[in-house]
Parts: C-alpha cells; structure tokens; sequence
C-alpha cells in the first residue's frame, strides 16, 4: 500500500449568478470576470469530486482513492458510520450579491425526500465589506401559513433576522433553519457532504441561463424550524497561538487557530480525517509519523489522513490562520483503545 499523506486538490470553482471575482485572486490564479460564487474545497459529492493534486495520488478522483483505503483516510469510526464516504464538504464563498433565502432538510427529510444526507453548516466569516450582512433564523415566530403568504407577496425577508458581520464571526446553521449570506462577504463554509438546497426566495431575478431559478416553497415549509433564538451568532474563544474551539455539534466539528510560529497538531484521538483550510499565510504541514511536508497555501485546503493526523504546522511569513473541521469520534475511539488493551492484555 502506498504510504498515505496530506493530500491537495485541484481548483474547483462554481459560476454562480451571485458570485463575484474574488476567489481567484485568493486562491493565486488571475481574475477574471466570471462571477465565481463558490470553490468546492474538499468534496466528495458525485456531482463535482475533488481530484489530488499532489503526490502519488495526483490526478485521482478523491471518492476513489477513499475507496481504497477507508479506514486510514477517513478514520474507523468514520468509516463505519458514513459508509466509507466522506462526510463533510467545505467550500470558500464570495457573494458579491444575496444569495436566495433558503432552507436545508435535516438527515430524516433529507433521506426520505432524495436519498441524501440532511444539511447542516457553519460560516467562518473571511472578510466582509463594511456594512455587509446575512440573514440567520427568525425575527420572531411566524406561522406556516405567515410564511407562504410572505414568500408570495414578496416580504419574507422584513421577518427574517438580520446580522451585521466582520472578519472572525461564526454562525452555526443546524438544519431547518432558513439563511442567506447576502453581498459583500467572503466565507469559508463546513457543511454535511449534501447538494440538496430548497430555494425559498430569489429576489425574482434570473440565473445564469436566462430564466428564474426554480423555488421550493412546499418543501421549505416542511423542512423549516419556526422557532425562534436569543442569539444566532456564535461565540468562540479568540486566542493566538491555540487550537480555539468553535463547535462541536452532531456532524461535524471546527477550530480556528491563529499561529505565529510552529504548532503541534496531534488529533489522532478523534479518529477522524482532517481538514485544513488555510485561511490566512501559507504555511508548511510537516507528518511526525512519515516525516512528508507539504506547502499549503492561503486560500486552499488540505484533507489529512486519519492515521497521520499528527503534524506541525509552520508559518511562512510570520502568521498563518487555520481552520480545522473533522468528526470528533475520541469518546468511541477511547472505548475501542480499552477495549482492544484488555483483549490484549487478556491473553
């Protein structure tokens, strides 16, 4: 078996209607004016895979080269759960205008309605022009039949709360919980390994054919939680030169660590894959285990295999910031060290 490393990936990038000329430049490729709304980062998702650009594996479709070696890659517990599929998809988004207000199924809906998996995500906010903001949950509580008329008659936005944002904010957006980044904002965005979106509100404008995009206002209505908040925005510690934790939830977890010189990153207790997203300075990741070293650079991503997730990562220019998601499985893995120790030590 060839011995496994981080792995790089080609550029992925999606014209949308919304996007704007951003991501280019901050992947360091030349601008163009093709409005780029989204980079596919790491995907696994049949319509656009992410391919390796790197090493032994360079020209791969990543899906396939998961299918040969899911445990190492993904992670046992991983694997196990998910199928041998890699569950989370990451993306860096310019909206240089709003996005449709939308809403995603959860796991259940999601299955039923598509044979999916549901969609729940967290924004990392890169950069946002000085006034810029999203839509995140509810003003306050509305009616499924409040709803329908609002999307009708065009008002569903006066309902809908309304975030003012800035480098550094986080908003976790569990399932069923309706949103739209809107224009001005650059983000890096973690998601459940799912295409399924429910448009419930496009501005009537027309997309890159020519003609409206299409809506889904009855399974939007079934998917959307009605409930209200005290608080969307997320709140995370903020310190240099620490792995800050911005959450743990059900499907994924994230860390943002701003760094200033070399950083030992040891997380093969969450038997899980690594993903990095270097948001800020390159950076070189060095394994402890193989002794490989890879350059990644602001505004790209790196999948780190599960059996080598433990690793250095040193700065380039004096400051790189990362953002790690993963799947914490430490509790279960913790089990499975015991439990193998006494099999063991049993005999």
């Amino acid at each position: 078996m060839a011995s496994l490393y981080p792995f790089l990936f080609e550029p992925n990038l999606h014209t949308i209607v919304w996007g704007g000329q951003r991501l280019r430049p901050y992947k360091g490729m030349s601008a163009t004016n093709e409005p780029i709304g989204e980079s596919w980062e790491v995907s696994g998702v049949p319509s656009s895979t992410s391919i390796i650009s790197n090493g032994c594996y360079q020209g791969e479709n990543l899906n396939h080269v998961i299918s040969q070696h899911p445990e190492q890659i993904l992670g046992v517990a991983v694997a196990k759960k998910y199928g041998n599929q890699l569950p989370l998809l990451v993306k860096f988004i310019d909206a240089a205008r709003d996005l449709s207000i939308q809403v995603h199924p959860n796991d259940e809906m999601a299955k039923r309605e598509h044979g999916k998996m549901g969609k729940s995500e967290i924004w990392y906010i890169i950069d946002a022009q000085p006034g810029s903001f999203l839509y995140a949950g509810f003003r306050h509580e509305i009616t499924p039949e409040e709803y329908k008329r609002r999307v009708a008659e065009g008002s569903i936005t006066e309902v809908l709360a309304k975030h003012e944002v800035k480098a550094g904010d986080v908003f976790y957006l569990p399932a069923g919980r309706v949103h739209a980044i809107c224009g001005g904002i650059l983000l890096a965005e973690v998601q459940q390994s799912s295409d399924v979106t429910y448009r419930i509100y496009d501005y009537n404008r027309p997309g890159m054919d020519g003609k409206p995009r299409e809506l889904h206002t009855e399974l939007a209505a079934q998917a959307l939680d009605f409930h209200v908040q005290d608080e969307y925005r997320t709140q995370y510690s903020n310190q240099s030169n620490r792995a800050n934790r911005v959450i743990d939830s059900p499907f994924f977890s994230v860390r943002v660590t701003e760094m200033t010189g070399a950083f030992h990153r040891n997380l093969i207790k969450y038997d899980s894959f690594i993903i990095s997203m270097c948001i800020e300075g390159d950076c070189i990741l060095k394994m402890r285990s193989t002794g490989d070293e890879v350059l990644l650079r602001a505004g790209h991503s790196a999948l780190i295999p599960a059996s080598i997730a433990d690793y250095d990562v040193v700065p380039l220019h004096g400051k790189t910031r990362i953002l790690d998601a993963f799947i914490d499985n430490k509790d279960r893995s913790l089990s499975s060290q015991i439990t193998r120790f006494l099999h063991i030590t049993s005999k």
